[in-house]
């Protein structure tokens, strides 16, 4: 529950968009862009499938170019807020035998709070990069991740995620983690 395994893991990257960033905090959005591309990296570096949403692509416009020169997958159309209201992201999920998801993107208390609650729900365990996710306020952000954690999700960050799934120094893709981090 606690510790992701990288072979039944997936990142999911939510509604991080062209239109949609223009609201939120020019700093807090600098940070969760460089974090989410140090996992999108490190997902690739590692073997982990990775899965992208964008919420109403015609009105926010596609995920931002910094994140999506790194991105090995097609972008899945979402009108729900919750990723799992779209029958392709699950189908994904169970075709890949995932059980564990890590939860990145925008904004927190609306989109990835509901996909984190449907995935509990469907009995996924759920880890959120605290340092990934963001809110137009900071207030909602911070009563999401709460609301998420007394759910039954795990609120961790970006490097945690990242060495957990490397699990040791010896391992494949440590030394490309290590440098993604610094």
């Amino acid at each position: 529950m606690f510790k992701p395994d990288k072979q039944t893991t997936a990142l999911v990257v939510i509604d991080i968009q062209e239109r949609l960033v223009k609201a939120m905090d020019e700093g807090v959005l600098r940070k969760i862009t460089d974090n989410t591309a140090r996992l999108i990296k490190g997902a690739n570096v590692l073997g982990i499938k990775t899965l992208v949403t964008q919420q109403y692509t015609k009105g926010l416009g596609a995920t931002i170019p910094e994140l999506a020169e790194h991105l090995n997958c097609e972008a899945i159309e979402k009108t729900s807020f919750s990723c799992c209201g779209e029958l392709s992201f699950v189908d994904q999920l169970k075709t890949a035998g995932i059980d564990t998801v890590v939860l990145c993107g925008m904004e927190t208390h609306v989109c990835v709070l509901q996909t984190a609650l449907d995935l509990l729900q469907a009995g996924y365990k759920v880890h959120v990069a605290a340092d990934a996710v963001c809110s137009r306020a900071k207030f909602n952000w911070k009563t999401a991740l709460r609301y998420m954690e007394q759910a039954g999700a795990v609120i961790t960050v970006t490097e945690t995620v990242l060495f957990q799934l490397v699990g040791g120094a010896g391992r494949d893709g440590f030394k490309e983690i290590s440098g993604l981090v610094k």
